[in-house]
Order: structure tokens, then C-alpha cells, then sequence
């Protein structure tokens, strides 16, 4: 396998200020096969990229949420096509939007079926992003309501967009898993996944918050001026949130999260740890959305994220944990490869049929950046030898 296109894009990138630095990783399914970092933790520092530089993985986290959500499932502590309300009575009478009025004022109706776990795990429930939703951003201008990033249980009591199970949008379905989680757990969501899932795994630097020795390695989120400069901006969660964000909380590091991907990859087992069942794991490669292909979307807000669809000449799902590719992608993937990304261009593959999984991060705004998604084809071409 060769990865030097991979790394003269990488240090072309960094060279050009169209990223500050990043971290990629290969794994099969006994360890690394491939790790390379290059560039700075922030433009503007001397402090060097690394395998320890610890990230804000934003969506990434979802897997690790689901995973969790699908042990209690196991237990029958969770059921994936229950009425959740007995279990988290805020999902009991949500309603529809069905529009927004000429002087600004949302139409809004009952909801007429009630959301699943399933529905959550899958984004087939009606909950959206404010930035995949044009609806979700007027609802949030007529009302003031606070956004779903807050940190709020009550901004996650957001109308929905279509009636449950009835359509496909990208949204804060996890946040809602990561509730449920705790409701039938017993346990905070931090606390429950560092017990069930990174702390099994030997995930030492992941979790919904930072050590002061992680905030030494973390990595600065960056935002691109009119120039298309990269500028540093000051980026933290919120502190003390009243939800942890099974949608998109966690911070980790590429080495850690390549750890997540074997464990996949090994039928839910790593280092003589079973985190799930394998036929959960294996049933994770089935596509929950149905025939039509969806996975991506439109962004409602540029300036948080461009336009995003990985595969958009396959058949590709959501499953339920992980976006689903049916088919190889041409550039190695063979079909069932499971797939994800944050929000800050972080990007994973766990590819169970050819036993390769992939990780590249670094963080910069708008996601779905060009040069970014670039740079993670040349990484899936090296590791596949399809350069």
C-alpha cells in the first residue's frame, strides 16, 4: 500500500493554510496499519499535530451513543419499536410543522404516531438540525426558542418536520437515544458509556469532557474569513449542560476512535471484550431507510456545512448506528461499510468485509470541506491500494 499522495495532499493542504493540520489512521481488525499526522493543532501555533492531539468529534459520537442504545436493547431494557413516551414522557404530544405563515407564525399540528428508538437511531423520526432544516431555523426565529446545541432538554422538544417514520432528515434523534439511554440505565450518559463501551474498549481519551491535560492536546476549531484564511474561534460545549449530546458530545482521538472501528469490525468483540452480540454488529450493515437512497443532505446554513452526499450514485442508507454504503465506492469500500462524520471535518470508515477501517480528522468549518473530503479519498485509495 502506498500513501504518498495521501501525504503530499495532506502537506499541500496545510502548506496552501487550507487546513491547520490533521491526524489520519488505517486499521485492520488486530491494530494500525497506517498513522500520519501533519501541520499545527491551530494556525498560529507552534504546537504539532499528533497522534494524542484530542478532538471535537461532533457526529462521530453518534455510533458510540447508538451502540449503547442497542445494548440496552439487548438487555430488553430498550425496545427499538416501542412508544417512548412511557419511558421519556417529553415525547409524548409532539407535533408536526406543517409550514410557517406569512407574518412568521409556525403551522403546527398533532403528531399523529408516536417516535421509536428506531425512528431516533435512524433519523426517520421528524426530529431535525436547525442546519438541515429551513423549517427548524423559522420555527427558531418565530418563537426564540433556543436551539438544540444549548444544552437544553426543552430545546430538544422541537416540532417535528414530517410524521414519524414517514420521511428521512439528519437531525437530533441521538440526543434523544443518549435520554433514552439514561432512562432505562439508571446512569448519565457519560458515566454509562464510559462504563459499557470507552472503557471497555481502552478508549482513555474519550469522553463529554476534557482533562486539563486533554485541553493541552486539544485541537482549535477553525472558521474560513472572506479570504478563505483560516481563522481561529474559541469553541467549547456548553458547561454543565442539562443534556449531554448523544448526538454530538464527545471529544476523542484518532487512535482511540480507530479502537471504536475494530471493535465493529471484530463483530462487536476487541481484546477478548464483547461490547454487543455480533449479530447486532452484523445486522448494523442493514439499511433501515428504505429502497430510495438518502444519508446526505442540503444544508440550511453555509456557513456550518456545505451540501453533503457521500455515495450520491448508490442506493445508501442509514442503518442503525452508522450511514451504509450498499456497494464499494470504487475507491476501495466494499458494500456494507459502515460510515460516519463530525460536524468540525471528522471522518470514519469501518469496513467489515475487507477487515479496513480509516479515520482522518481535523477541525474547521463548514463541514463537508472540499480540500478535507479530498484528503479522505487519497487516505481510503492508500489504504486499499486503489492509488
Amino acid at each position: 500500500m502506498s500513501y504518498s499522495a495521501f501525504e503530499q495532499a495532506l502537506a499541500q493542504a496545510v502548506a496552501q493554510g487550507k487546513i491547520a493540520g490533521a491526524v489520519a489512521l488505517v486499521t485492520d481488525r488486530t491494530g494500525p496499519v497506517y498513522q500520519h499526522a501533519h501541520g499545527v493543532r491551530a494556525a498560529g501555533s507552534a504546537a504539532a499535530m499528533d497522534a494524542d492531539t484530542v478532538f471535537w468529534i461532533a457526529s462521530m459520537t453518534k455510533a458510540v451513543v447508538s451502540i449503547a442504545a442497542l445494548q440496552l436493547v439487548e438487555q430488553g431494557k430498550l425496545s427499538l419499536d416501542a412508544d417512548l413516551s412511557g419511558l421519556l414522557p417529553d415525547l409524548a404530544g409532539l407535533e408536526v410543522m406543517e409550514g410557517v405563515d406569512a407574518d412568521g407564525k409556525p403551522r403546527l399540528r398533532p403528531a399523529r404516531t408516536a417516535v421509536t428508538l428506531r425512528q431516533l437511531l435512524t433519523h426517520t423520526s421528524g426530529f431535525a438540525y436547525g442546519f438541515t432544516s429551513p423549517e427548524i431555523l423559522a420555527y427558531l426565529a418565530a418563537t426564540g426558542a433556543p436551539d438544540s446545541a444549548s444544552g437544553s432538554r426543552a430545546a430538544l422538544r422541537q416540532p417535528l418536520v414530517f410524521e414519524p417514520g414517514t420521511g428521512f432528515i439528519y437531525g437530533i434523534g441521538i440526543d434523544w437515544a443518549g435520554l433514552a439511554v439514561e432512562a432505562a440505565s439508571g446512569q448519565k450518559l457519560d458515566a454509562y458509556v464510559a462504563e459499557h463501551i470507552t472503557g471497555p474498549l481502552g478508549m482513555t481519551d474519550t469522553g463529554f469532557a476534557l482533562s486539563a491535560d486533554q485541553v493541552a492536546r486539544q485541537a482549535g476549531v477553525h472558521v474560513r474569513g472572506p479570504d478563505g484564511a483560516l481563522i481561529p474561534i474559541p469553541f467549547a460545549l456548553p458547561a454543565n449542560a442539562e443534556v449531554l449530546s448523544g448526538g454530538g458530545g464527545l471529544y476523542s482521538t484518532v487512535p482511540d476512535y480507530a479502537r471504536f472501528l475494530r471493535m465493529l469490525m471484530n463483530e462487536g468483540r476487541l481484546d477478548g471484550v464483547q461490547v454487543l452480540a455480533p449479530e447486532t454488529v452484523r445486522g448494523l450493515a442493514e439499511i433501515q431507510t428504505g429502497p430510495d437512497p438518502v444519508g446526505g443532505f442540503k444544508s440550511a446554513l453555509p456557513n456550518m456545512s456545505n451540501d453533503f452526499d457521500p455515495h450520491p450514485h448508490m442506493g445508501s442508507g442509514h442503518g442503525l448506528a452508522t450511514f451504509v454504503a450498499p456497494a464499494p465506492t470504487g475507491r476501495g469500500r466494499a458494500g456494507g461499510t459502515l460510515a460516519w462524520a463530525g460536524l468540525a471535518n471528522t471522518y470514519y470508515w469501518a469496513d467489515p468485509a475487507s477487515g479496513v477501517g480509516g479515520v482522518l480528522m481535523t477541525q474547521v468549518l463548514p463541514f463537508a470541506d472540499p480540500t478535507v473530503l479530498s484528503l479522505l479519498g487519497e487516505l481510503e485509495r492508500g489504504a486499499y491500494g486503489t492509488a
